[in-house]
């Protein structure tokens, strides 16, 4: 049985994986809630794309999935920080 998320349940996973990331990379000062929702969503697609060459993500559950995004979103995070780095 699979169970499908709606847009609501992309902003709130994504709000929770953005936030989560952005403690884990030390930004969670300078980013507000759309931010770690943007972050999280995007975050979550690119995870789960990186994790498709290696495993089914789909079918391993809602924890797991949880976890790409927050891997996702501090990927998303590092290369935010390589860029913006270079600019100072």
């Amino acid at each position: 049985m699979t169970i499908s998320m709606g847009l609501l349940g992309w902003i709130i996973i994504g709000g929770i994986a953005g936030w989560i990331a952005s403690m884990i990379m030390n930004r969670d000062a300078s980013m507000g809630i759309f931010a770690n929702i943007a972050c999280g969503v995007v975050g979550g697609l690119l995870g789960g794309w990186l994790l498709s060459f290696f495993v089914d993500v789909q079918s391993k559950g809602m924890f797991f999935s949880f976890l790409t995004c927050i891997l996702g979103a501090v990927i998303v995070l590092w290369i935010v920080n390589a860029v913006t780095s270079k600019r100072r």
